[in-house]
């Protein structure tokens, strides 16, 4: 997952408003987790994002391709039978 900076003047590119959504699409899906778990859910979450932070703002690449890494992260721990994760 990849984490962005914002412009000044408040405006977003394509690709910074993609990963802003997909990191508040995370957040929503940790609201529908077990109490106990949601915690792990959130660190994981922010590890996610925090670690792929350096990326250059110009590297479409890597970041289209964490994109799709993370839409499919989220798609599978946002199912029911996924209850926790290991931090």
């Amino acid at each position: 997952m990849v984490t962005m900076v914002v412009k000044r003047g408040g405006r977003l590119t394509g690709l910074q408003r993609d990963v802003l959504n997909l990191y508040r699409s995370c957040l929503r899906a940790i609201r529908k987790k077990p109490p106990e778990s949601r915690n792990n859910f959130l660190i994981f979450t922010r590890r996610q994002f925090e670690q792929h932070r350096a990326i250059s703002k110009s590297d479409f690449t890597t970041i289209e391709y964490l994109l799709r890494r993370g839409r499919h992260q989220l798609e599978t721990y946002s199912n029911n039978g996924v209850r926790n994760v290991a931090i």
